[in-house]
């Protein structure tokens, strides 16, 4: 009989898990300090699951990373793994268990 083992990383792919944030200074005053935060999800999450649940455990920090409309605001860069969710399907953008998801705010200059 063959099927996926306990030890192996694919047999939890797609069934929800935990999630680690990377956080940027700016909202480690909502995280108590922690610059990286895990997020329990279930099954289908995306980058608004991730966010949503952020701020059921640390309030502020949804107004920090989204605007009024409820988008990802003009100056904060949102990434799973090494992809910007806004060449992908922007809130919508599923994330995998074991995932990294950044919030990493835009740097301008010239």
């Amino acid at each position: 009989m063959t099927g996926p083992r306990d030890d192996d990383p694919a047999a939890g792919a797609g069934s929800g898990g935990t999630v680690q944030v990377r956080l940027p200074t700016i909202l480690r005053a909502y995280t108590g300090g922690a610059s990286t935060v895990s997020v329990e999800l279930g099954s289908g999450a995306t980058v608004s699951d991730v966010i949503t649940e952020l701020e059921s455990h640390h309030p502020g920090v949804r107004a920090r990373v989204l605007d009024e409309t409820g988008q990802i605001r003009r100056f904060v860069n949102v990434y799973v793994e090494d992809e910007d969710v806004r060449f992908g399907d922007g809130l919508g953008t599923p994330i995998p268990a074991g995932a990294t998801l950044s919030i990493i705010p835009a740097v301008a200059g010239g």
